[in-house]
């Protein structure tokens, strides 16, 4: 019951109540990745192209899918990665989740959730006050 209250409430828990009914009735299955992404194909969009999209594993985040499968989803190409043994170049980084509003986020130094000290002003500032 909470899966289905999930699926109807929430977009952002995996898939909703009409993705996985556009996905049983028009979607062919035509790949997994590393993550547990599934990725489909199915129709064809207001261009003329075949439709495409994944099915996350977990939170729907974008930034999850890997860069072969980002490639084949925004139509850079026709050919999967499963089909092609795609291999990610060395500048290529894994995925990473957006750590904003977590304790691991990047904090700078001098940010007041920080635990660094703020650096010293140098001399080359003047604060304004009034009167002068």
């Amino acid at each position: 019951m909470l899966k289905f209250l999930t699926q109807f409430f929430t977009w952002w828990n995996g898939q909703t109540l009409g993705t996985r009914f556009h996905t049983w009735r028009r979607g062919t299955e035509v790949g997994r990745d590393e993550n547990g992404n599934i990725y489909y194909t199915g129709g064809v969009d207001s261009e003329g192209r075949q439709r495409r999209w994944v099915i996350f594993s977990g939170y729907a985040e974008a930034t999850d899918i890997p860069p072969g499968w980002h490639g084949w989803i925004h139509h850079r190409t026709d050919i999967l990665p499963s089909k092609e043994d795609y291999k990610p170049r060395e500048w290529q980084k894994s995925h990473q989740p957006n750590l904003t509003g977590t304790p691991a986020a990047y904090r700078p130094k001098g940010s007041i959730l920080g635990h660094q000290e703020r650096p010293r002003v140098t001399g080359d500032y003047d604060a304004w006050t009034p009167g002068n």
